[in-house]
């Protein structure tokens, strides 16, 4: 089935990633109630609240239900304020054109700019070459996912400050609803991760990691076949994944069936303004 990159597909994608942060939200804040997560609907965009320097405190689905009411934004704006979190809005080129002259008129700035892609899914889905032969996938138990987050973190080790910081996330993004987790192993030990979620038909890939000495043997594109065909057989029609522009990660995706649907661009609202 082809599928056009228009405002039915924009929509789809947004809520696929909106729901996928909802299941995160929610297992932060079952994990750590001290924390204090939340998140919270106001007339159709999704407002997460993960911690005032989590990357997922922000909103998803801005302008995407149609017009955005005249006080929309002022309560997204007091969700934040509330919790001492600075305030973010992650917003398609399809969204209303409300959208963008609201943040416009509150004086809100372009921070950066993500690549939004996808590609269909059938029970025949194939991938370009070959996962390296070594390499094994599989799933994780819930008694394997502090194995998982710890590998995955160990995949950001060469990458100064990050490692603790994304074991964080892995060790919360694990315990998520609607999805999967994947482990990529050689000789029994691990060595890469992957993730999946599903919502509506979508299958959102994220968590790719990789430990620095195990990389270029064939563990992400084993662990992204092994993603798709997941995602079909769980009766997905669609596969997405979000890269920076021009990115290596985009162009790997690309390689293997990817389009670009379109770029999105996440405002901030400027300290001085809050």
């Amino acid at each position: 089935m082809l599928h056009f990159a228009d405002l039915a597909l924009a929509r789809r994608l947004e809520r696929a990633e909106g729901q996928t942060n909802v299941d995160f939200v929610e297992a932060r804040a079952a994990a750590s109630p001290d924390t204090h997560a939340q998140w919270v609907d106001v007339d159709g965009t999704l407002a997460m609240f993960d911690g005032a320097d989590s990357p997922l405190t922000q909103t998803f689905m801005f302008g995407m239900n149609g017009a955005v009411a005249d006080d929309a934004l002022e309560r997204l704006e007091a969700f934040f304020r509330d919790r001492a979190a600075p305030v973010f809005h992650e917003v398609s080129p399809l969204a209303d054109g409300s959208a963008v002259a609201q943040l416009n008129a509150r004086r809100y700035q372009p921070l950066e700019f993500t690549s939004v892609m996808y590609r269909a899914l059938n029970a025949d889905v194939t991938i370009a070459g070959r996962p390296g032969k070594r390499v094994q996938v599989r799933t994780v138990a819930s008694h394997e996912y502090d194995t998982w987050a710890q590998t995955a973190a160990d995949g950001w080790s060469d990458a100064p400050g990050m490692r603790e910081f994304m074991l964080g996330l892995s060790l919360v993004s694990a315990r998520r609803k609607h999805g999967a987790s994947f482990l990529a192993l050689v000789d029994d030990q691990p060595i890469a991760t992957g993730g999946v979620s599903l919502f509506d038909g979508v299958a959102l890939l994220a968590g790719a990691s990789t430990i620095p000495t195990a990389r270029q043997q064939g563990a992400q594109l084993a662990l992204l076949d092994a993603r798709l065909r997941y995602g079909a057989q769980q009766g997905c029609d669609l596969a997405m994944m979000c890269a920076l522009p021009g990115s290596a990660s985009q162009r790997n995706a690309e390689r293997h069936g990817f389009r670009v649907a379109y770029t999105r661009i996440k405002w901030r609202l400027p300290v001085w303004s809050e």
